[in-house]
């Protein structure tokens, strides 16, 4: 409640003074204040507007999808409030003259609709800002109710303000006001930054940065009075991740620096441009050092693993990375191998939810040490003491020709040129034929299977869980040694460009100074 009310009586109050200004204008030049009114409501319905438009397509969106939503608004709010304070922080001491200067220029442009125009996009401006900081702060908010009645009573003080300053029947130190709750904006936007940040995790966004650093739970208990004020006003959870932390910092620590640093005191012309300089190179140098210091840890699982079999064999695979060929062998010391010429390309996948290449052979061959001549009986007992469908005992009794063969496929899935994971699957089928058989007969009895086997189920996870680590590690770190470092060249990239474009060539004298003199650059 507390932080609505405080951008409610901010907000509102800004808009008040420019409405007020304006009619107090208008009143001194003997013109209607009618157009003005309309300008000032047209802007007030259409916030309204923007406002319940932007929640209704929150509500209406799925719930990783409003989460997303939830952050783009954020965002926004947090630069709109950013650039409120600075312009404020700025132009409050001389607000009144420049407003005033403004509406002559528009009274000289044309009639009072023109000012009219002023104060509708000036509400405007301030009713967008209110509707997108509000809605932000209601979505991180534990009350609507509550926040809705902080904003109700905010707008109502400001209005309240507003007609006594008009009236000249209250007076307000504008640049200690507008200081004063800019601070408390600052963390509140701070706190916005933080829930952008958690709710663009949620939606999928950002996954670097999730690491656990502090528990505030012993110093702001839940339900507790503590509580309400560090996570319903200033949007800090009780565990906060360091990602979080980071966005929190980087926001509060330099608006907070520009808001409280005095006017007077702060770096003009060349002071102010060097000084951007070296905080500009001061970046880059940060951001090589993370980029060449902080290193992303690898998982390479190894080349060669056990395998065990369905009947109670056990074995080994060893892979030759290079060629992607592998050879496996049993227990009994006999194996086989399989070349590149005999299997298909390894091609990209993803397998126990990580990314690997596969690499698949089939091979089919006449299958050895199974009887090639059947009785009744024999068949019957291949296929669980029953006749298989399609033999009669009494139309054919057998003798019955077989001939076996043996399809397999082994699947070999790799992970930086080790094994992530491996299998064998066969299937042996019989071809039966005479004994009677008007045709021949396929079967593929269950007690004939054999020779299928597959890295154990310990083995699997515990390779799985390595490449998790690693993975999960590396992208911890990609936020030190990538997204800090790309943030501050930007942010320096930025500073060298404003350096570039604000110097403006000094304006020549009345008098124009000796050829031989030095011209000289301003900065701004």
């Amino acid at each position: 409640m507390l932080a609505t009310l405080v951008i409610g009586l901010r907000e509102g109050l800004e808009a008040s003074l420019i409405i007020g200004i304006i009619a107090a204008f208008l009143k001194r030049t003997g013109k209607s204040l009618r157009p003005m009114w309309i300008g000032v409501s047209v802007a007030i319905v259409l916030s309204i507007a923007v406002g319940g438009v932007l929640q209704l397509v929150s509500a209406s969106l799925p719930q990783v999808q409003q989460e997303g939503m939830e952050s783009i608004i954020g965002v926004i709010a947090v630069a709109a409030v950013t650039g409120m304070i600075g312009w404020m922080n700025t132009h409050a001491r001389d607000l009144r003259t420049e407003l005033e200067s403004s509406a002559a220029r528009a009274l000289g442009d044309g009639t009072a609709w023109a000012l009219a125009g002023m104060a509708f996009l000036a509400v405007l401006k301030e009713g967008f800002e209110t509707s997108v900081f509000l809605l932000a702060a209601f979505e991180s908010s534990t009350s609507i109710l509550g926040s809705a009645s902080g904003a109700l009573i905010g707008l109502a003080l400001a209005v309240a303000i507003g007609v006594g300053i008009f009236r000249g029947g209250v007076r307000l130190n504008l640049a200690r006001f507008f200081r004063i709750t800019g601070i408390f904006l600052v963390l509140v936007a701070a706190g916005l930054v933080l829930s952008a940040l958690r709710t663009a995790h949620e939606a999928g966004w950002i996954q670097i940065g999730q690491q656990a650093t502090i528990t505030l739970s012993w110093l702001a208990p839940a339900g507790s009075v503590q509580a309400a004020l560090l996570t319903g006003v200033l949007g800090i959870p009780a565990d906060p991740r360091l990602i979080e932390l980071v966005g929190w910092v980087a926001y509060l620590v330099p608006t907070m620096l520009f808001l409280l640093w005095p006017v007077t005191r702060r770096p003009q012309g060349r002071a102010l441009a060097t000084m951007r300089l070296v905080i500009a190179g001061s970046l880059v140098v940060v951001a090589s050092v993370l980029a060449l210091v902080v290193t992303l840890p690898t998982y390479t699982p190894a080349v060669a693993v056990s395998i065990a079999g369905s009947d109670g064999s056990s074995g080994t695979l060893a892979l030759h990375p290079a060629t992607s060929e592998y050879t496996v062998s049993t227990s009994g010391g006999t194996g086989w191998s399989v070349g590149a010429a005999s299997t298909k390309p390894a091609r990209p996948t993803t397998h126990e939810g990580i990314g690997s290449t596969v690499v698949t052979s089939k091979l089919t061959q006449p299958t050895v040490g199974l009887p090639t001549s059947l009785t009744i009986d024999q068949l019957a007992a291949l296929g669980g003491g029953r006749v298989p469908i399609g033999v009669s005992a009494s139309q054919d009794p057998g003798p019955f020709t077989a001939k076996w063969m043996t399809t397999s496929v082994t699947s070999v899935w790799m992970y930086r040129g080790g094994i992530l994971d491996a299998n064998r699957t066969t299937v042996t089928t019989a071809t039966l034929t005479g004994g009677g058989l008007a045709s021949s007969i396929t079967l593929s009895p269950a007690s004939a299977q054999a020779g299928a086997w597959r890295v154990p189920a310990d083995d699997r996870a515990a390779i799985a869980a390595g490449i998790s680590r690693a993975v999960a590690s590396s992208t911890e770190l990609l936020l030190w040694k990538l997204w800090i470092p790309l943030a501050f060249t930007l942010a320096a990239l930025v500073l060298v460009a404003v350096v570039l474009c604000s110097r403006i060539p000094q304006t020549p004298a009345a008098n124009p100074r000796p050829t031989n003199e030095k011209a000289t650059e301003t900065y701004a």
